[in-house]
């Protein structure tokens, strides 16, 4: 039997140096799209990114360009880095493994589906929030970064063709999602739940740390749910892949509604809420539900003998 190796460097530390290596890679990541762009499109085609100037020549392709080598690869290369040569325990930071009942990704699916109408009131609820008057300058702070974020989001999926739409769904929705799940539902769910001795505590603070760090606070509720609903898919069958699946479904479901809503072949607006109040709560009774199915499978899938 291989024997285990258990890391001696504290949580806290772990968490420091996660953060140093995801910080180094997009560092690193960026410099690789700089050397990619300028030979291509020139730096000028750098300048009117910033400025999200899509009428200059190749501002798009750049855009792409910097949203894969700084943010998706560094993302998750680092855990990948992390896991295996850091603390040395890929199995327990980064949960690959693949060998889980397929019962368990149809419940993914029922619960990323019979969440949608409680998601969307909670989307709501989140963008219609108030703030005080002598928090005015906090409230254009965040409304600031929330319509730089939309902004980049809106760029990104002008899909014109099934072509693009395929392209955008590979990257946003299947490689964002293996890459922003091995970091935080592997490792950074993984480092606090031993910090707090607590799978729960893991879960929510990371989901937490996933919500934050898109800066979009008015839809940080809906996103930590999200991040929830993630962590517990994994916690409860042990494998990333299921958190992965989930991702995929929420992330790929709005690529391709958008898609459709801009070609009219769907008058569904995906940033739209069409429920009343009877659907979303049972969206939610439902969703408890499939939640409860969920890790009692899992759990007794665990409890069989190999």
């Amino acid at each position: 039997m291989k024997e285990s190796h258990t890391t001696s460097l504290h949580p806290y530390m772990q968490f420091l140096i996660l953060a140093a290596v995801v910080i180094g890679c997009m560092l690193l990541g960026t410099l690789i799209g700089v050397v990619i762009v300028l030979p291509i499109y020139g730096m000028q085609a750098i300048n009117h990114m910033a400025t999200l100037d899509m009428a200059y020549p190749g501002v798009i392709n750049t855009l792409w360009i910097f949203q894969i080598s700084s943010t998706t690869i560094p993302l998750f290369v680092a855990p990948v880095i992390f896991g295996r040569f850091i603390v040395r325990e890929p199995e327990e930071y980064l949960k690959p493994a693949i060998k889980i009942s397929p019962l368990l990704f149809v419940l993914v699916f029922a619960v990323m589906l019979f969440s949608t109408p409680a998601m969307a009131w909670l989307v709501d609820m989140n963008q219609k929030m108030v703030f005080p008057h002598w928090l005015q300058g906090v409230y254009d702070w965040m409304k600031q970064h929330e319509d730089e974020a939309q902004a980049e989001t809106g760029t990104l999926l002008q899909m014109k063709t099934l072509s693009q739409m395929l392209f955008v769904l590979l990257v946003v929705g299947l490689l964002t999602a293996i890459a922003e799940e091995f970091l935080f539902r592997g490792c950074i769910q993984t480092i606090f739940t031993r910090w707090t001795k607590s799978t729960h505590w893991g879960i929510w603070i990371a989901a937490i740390i996933f919500s934050l760090i898109h800066m979009e606070f008015f839809g940080f509720v809906p996103r930590l749910m999200l991040g929830v609903f993630f962590g517990y898919f994994v916690a409860y069958s042990g494998s990333v892949w299921t958190g992965v699946w989930g991702h995929f479904i929420n992330n790929g479901s709005q690529v391709v509604l958008t898609y459709l809503f801009k070609q009219k072949m769907t008058t569904i607006d995906p940033d739209a809420s069409h429920f009343n109040y009877a659907i979303i709560s049972l969206s939610i009774i439902s969703t408890a539900f499939l939640f409860v199915v969920y890790r009692n499978i899992a759990a007794s899938k665990k409890a069989l003998p190999v």
